[in-house]
């Protein structure tokens, strides 16, 4: 499979996702997003993943973005209202979610980036909340450059992510940044040797999928809502979030494992 899904035996309550093309620098043609898609899917909607990690096949391409052989003149066919084949719509259709663009996944997600991130492999590592990064990682939009309008994450999370300087310099100039400049900004979380990137980022998924799940996505839900509000608003809606889970099985479990000094056994309710 182009996008493949795993749930590792040693990472309980994880998924895997792997972009699997690195023959074509891991990027994005009609079935791969397809596939990507139906994982995200997958992940959505299965309360037993508490967290996922997405990375690239090999040691030199995260994901390169979008396959233009295999995406463009389709994509100008069915612009110009023209009939192509029904799995290359889908293919097309799937493209949103693919890149997870307006789609929540509900889930928290780590970026393993193994190696070069550009367009859409840049609006997929937008989507996640931790990245880990290679030393030769490198990161760039290169949609201007393209004659394009960058229609993934990047106009909408990017310049909510890092400060407006550094995002309106990678939107406008096309120009590639590398791992150390990405870490300066604040665009990833830590730069991690080659050989141990895939252990770190199940390592911290395996970490976040040990606490209480509710608490999780209720906080991580939470983030997302609060961000822009007022801050009376704010206030509001955290005491909103945060009641219930205080009556929760899992907050008296977390009590109890505290005071007898024990690992917690959450259920998730």
């Amino acid at each position: 499979m182009a996008a493949r899904i795993e749930r590792p035996s040693e990472y309980p309550h994880v998924a895997l996702v792997t972009i699997n093309r690195p023959e074509k620098a891991n990027s994005l043609d009609l079935p791969t997003l397809r596939e990507l898609a139906g994982a995200w899917y997958e992940i959505a909607e299965d309360d037993e993943i508490r967290a996922a990690v997405l990375t690239g096949t090999g040691d030199r391409v995260f994901c390169a973005g979008m396959d233009f052989e295999s995406t463009l003149e389709r994509s100008r066919r069915l612009a110009r209202g023209e009939k192509i084949d029904s799995a290359d719509f889908d293919g097309l259709r799937a493209a949103a979610t693919a890149l997870l663009a307006g789609f929540d996944l509900n889930t928290p997600l780590i970026c393993a980036i193994n190696g070069h991130a550009r367009a859409g492999g840049f609006d997929l590592m937008l989507a996640s909340e931790i990245r880990y990064a290679v030393p030769h990682a490198t990161f760039a939009l290169e949609e201007v450059a393209l004659g394009l309008y960058p229609t993934g994450n990047a106009t909408v999370l990017l310049p909510r992510q890092i400060p407006w300087v550094h995002a309106h310099e990678l939107l406008l100039t096309a120009k590639p940044i590398n791992a150390e400049k990405a870490l300066e900004i604040g665009l990833i979380n830590q730069i991690v040797p080659a050989n141990k990137l895939l252990e770190h980022s199940l390592g911290t998924a395996a970490r976040i999928a040990a606490n209480a799940p509710l608490a999780v996505r209720e906080t991580r839900r939470g983030v997302r809502e609060i961000l822009h509000m007022p801050l009376a608003e704010a206030y509001a809606r955290q005491e909103a979030l945060g009641a219930p889970l205080r009556k929760s099985a899992d907050a008296e479990e977390g009590a109890r494992a505290f005071t007898e000094r024990r690992k917690p056994a959450f259920k998730g309710y």
